[in-house]
């Protein structure tokens, strides 16, 4: 039976919109669990959530485009064998939770007037011995009140804790670009936060401006869940300041702003299943893997690597609708054939690697050409940019961009909703795009 006390066993203010609570729990025997075991900690918490506000947890489950909290997985000594990982009686382990809202703060302080003394998973009990405030409980003002009065340091460091990763055109991108970074925090800020940023221009200034000084990182493979494995970084990482940038103290502020919220949020995708956790400062605590000389990446190979994965994750795009311009029928013709020849080319394209993750539909082998794909994309892009009315401003560009992506995904047999994952973009916001994309095509 829970404790039952007058008060929570943690307190804060009732307008705390930031917290962390860190619990320290201990075997009540030894276990096995499967390496994609976050998802009894998410359910096991949801659960504890319901039984105090079903309302809240519902939210939490479903409710909004951008998750209210963050959990870590479990830290501690765990030896893991083929799938599983073994937890032992005669260690202890911690687990983190992070409020983003003021509604969420109060749940956790609701939850913890009456504590449960016993965490149940599906793998095994584990007995909660104590409860921390692991992150200060403050809110987002503070923050960035705080972030203007103390001195601007040039740089700023993260550590990432557990692999961390990026969604990117259905695909997973383990690598620390600042436009991705900040962009998954600001995503947040801009939900949870009363003080709202646009983003294209933020993102537009954290490319010009923000460095990479130096890293240690190192690529690590994880399940996050059922369907398949993420590959991922952890590691160290000093971010810069450019001389340019002083000259938008506002992002200047933004940016320390969400350095600071980092340690809340988690980075990137997956933060609710133990994945992107964060620390400021270098290396506070992250054990990296050993270094494989035979998987080392050549130099020329690396830095190509990261020229090619700094292309827009934006969502900014033209809301303008394009004016019809007279299109020949040949275009038309040619669009309808490389569409045939996209789709015919797809039933003998190369099979995907049995790890990645299947498709909605029953799709359990992925067989999609990626170079088909491109090719199919680049098409669609030229296309819809010949139909602008302004063609050489850089919103046009990514406007039809971003329609062909939602295009082509929808022909290699992508949901809108796997769609909007990917691009990390509002599933209303990715069918409104669809819709405007068709229109265009049924015009030519």
């Amino acid at each position: 039976m829970p404790r039952r006390s007058k008060t929570p066993i943690l307190t804060w203010s009732a307008d705390t919109q930031l917290v962390a609570i860190t619990l320290t729990l201990q075997p009540q025997a030894d276990f096995q669990a499967p390496t994609h075991y976050a998802t009894e900690l998410h359910s096991w918490f949801l659960n504890q959530i319901r039984r105090i506000d079903p309302d809240l947890s519902a939210y939490l489950h479903d409710g909004q485009a951008e998750k209210a909290f963050s959990l870590s997985s479990l830290s501690g000594d765990t030896t893991s064998q083929e799938r599983t990982l073994h937890f032992r009686r005669d260690r202890s382990y911690q687990w983190s939770i992070a409020a983003l809202s003021e509604s969420v703060c109060q749940g956790l302080q609701q939850w913890l007037t009456y504590p449960p003394e016993v965490m149940q998973l599906r793998s095994g009990n584990l007995t909660i011995q104590s409860w921390d405030i692991s992150l200060p409980a403050t809110t987002y003002e503070t923050v960035w009140n705080t972030a203007i009065a103390q001195p601007k340091s040039e740089q700023s460091c993260l550590t990432f804790v557990t692999p961390t990763s990026f969604r990117k055109r259905s695909n997973h991108l383990p690598l620390p670009m600042p436009e991705n970074v900040f962009h998954s925090y600001l995503r947040r800020w801009n939900h949870f936060a009363s003080i709202a940023v646009d983003q294209a221009e933020f993102l537009d200034w954290i490319n010009e401006c923000v460095v990479i000084l130096r890293h240690e990182i190192r690529s690590q493979k994880t399940q996050a869940g059922k369907q398949g494995s993420v590959t991922g970084f952890i590691g160290s990482v000093q971010f810069g300041l450019a001389p340019k940038a002083k000259s938008n103290p506002h992002y200047v502020q933004l940016f320390h702003a969400l350095i600071a919220c980092a340690p809340y949020f988690g980075t990137g995708h997956k933060v609710t299943f133990g994945l992107g956790q964060t620390q400021q400062g270098w290396f506070t605590g992250v054990a990296l893997p050993r270094i494989d000389a035979s998987a080392i990446v050549p130099p020329q190979n690396a830095a190509i690597a990261l020229l090619q994965s700094s292309a827009s994750n934006k969502d900014e795009v033209d809301r303008e609708q394009a004016d019809s311009i007279s299109e020949s029928g040949d275009q038309q013709s040619k669009l309808r054939s490389q569409s045939e020849q996209a789709a015919q080319a797809e039933q003998v394209g190369v099979k995907r690697d049995r790890q990645s993750s299947p498709r909605v539909g029953e799709r359990s082998e992925l067989t999609t050409n990626e170079a088909v794909r491109n090719q199919r994309q680049s098409e669609l892009k030229t296309f819809f940019l010949s139909r602008k009315k302004r063609q050489g401003g850089e919103r046009a560009e990514k406007a039809a961009e971003l329609w062909a992506a939602i295009l082509v995904g929808q022909e290699f047999g992508e949901t809108l909703k796997e769609i909007a994952a990917s691009l990390e973009l509002p599933y209303e916001t990715v069918k409104r795009y669809a819709g405007r994309a068709h229109q265009e095509l049924e015009r030519s």
